[in-house]
Order: structure tokens, then C-alpha cells, then sequence
């Protein structure tokens, strides 16, 4: 198949198909004699493996120690158990802060809703003057 039909097929762009060639995630294709790619099964096989991997937010490299596990079926899956672990360690931190912005965010607007009776210039914002007050910069909106 072609390099479109490829991309089609595991809901991707061709650019990106090219990018894990160049990152050494796909092998290259073989070549038609008109010098177009001729990818096979296996390579859609490897590229939705790959897309998988980018939706748990996975990182090349990961993905490539998972691709280089996956050659090896005999081996001891406590890289990879240890991988996803790590993995999932760094979503829950991404959540604590994202639910830390969120806190912040529904502060600021706060200053604003709790006055919010008539409109007002923006001079009498709350939120920029929440934002304008000098603080360190590792100090949480209060």
C-alpha cells in the first residue's frame, strides 16, 4: 500500500508516517521500481501500535524501548510493567496540577462573578487586578 493509503488507515498524515521512518519507530518500506514506498500489513500493525502508544502520551523514546520489548517475547515484561507505571505516575501529576490550575482559575473568576451586578469598566476588574498584584511567582491565586 501506499504511504497515503498507510496514513488513511491508522487515522494519521503522511508526514507523520515519515517522521517515525525518520525516527527509526517504522522500518522503511520497500521501494517500487516508480520509487514510491510499498508498505505492507506489518507496517500498519507497527504504526497503530505506534498511534496507541502516542495516545497514552508516551514518548518516542518510550515507544521505542516498547517496540524493542515487543521483538523479544521471551523476555521479562518488568520493563514494560515498569514503563507504564512511570507513565501513569506522571498523568497523576499532570492531574494534581492540572486541578491546582483549575482551583486558581475559578478563584480569579470569583473576582469578577462576586461583583458581577451591573456591567463595569475594566479598570474595576477583579480578575486583573487579582493578576496584577505582585506576588512571588510560585504563589497560588488567593
Amino acid at each position: 500500500m501506499r504511504i497515503s493509503e498507510l496514513a488513511a488507515q491508522a487515522d494519521t498524515e503522511a508526514d507523520t508516517v515519515r517522521y517515525y521512518e525518520k525516527a527509526g519507530l517504522l522500518p522503511a518500506p520497500q521501494r517500487l521500481a516508480n520509487g514510491y514506498r510499498a508498505y505492507s500489513t506489518a507496517h500498519l500493525q507497527r504504526l497503530l501500535f505506534i498511534r496507541r502508544c502516542r495516545l497514552l502520551d508516551l514518548g518516542l523514546t518510550d515507544i521505542a524501548r516498547l517496540l524493542d520489548d515487543a521483538e523479544h517475547p521471551q523476555a521479562d515484561c518488568a520493563k514494560v510493567d515498569a514503563l507504564i507505571e512511570l507513565q501513569l505516575g506522571k498523568v497523576r501529576e499532570r492531574m494534581a496540577h492540572l486541578q491546582a490550575l483549575e482551583a486558581q482559575l475559578a478563584t480569579l473568576r470569583n473576582q469578577c462573578s462576586a461583583q458581577r451586578s451591573s456591567p463595569r469598566p475594566v479598570a474595576e476588574c477583579g480578575i486583573l487586578h487579582e493578576l496584577g498584584r505582585p506576588q512571588t511567582p510560585s504563589a497560588a491565586i488567593s
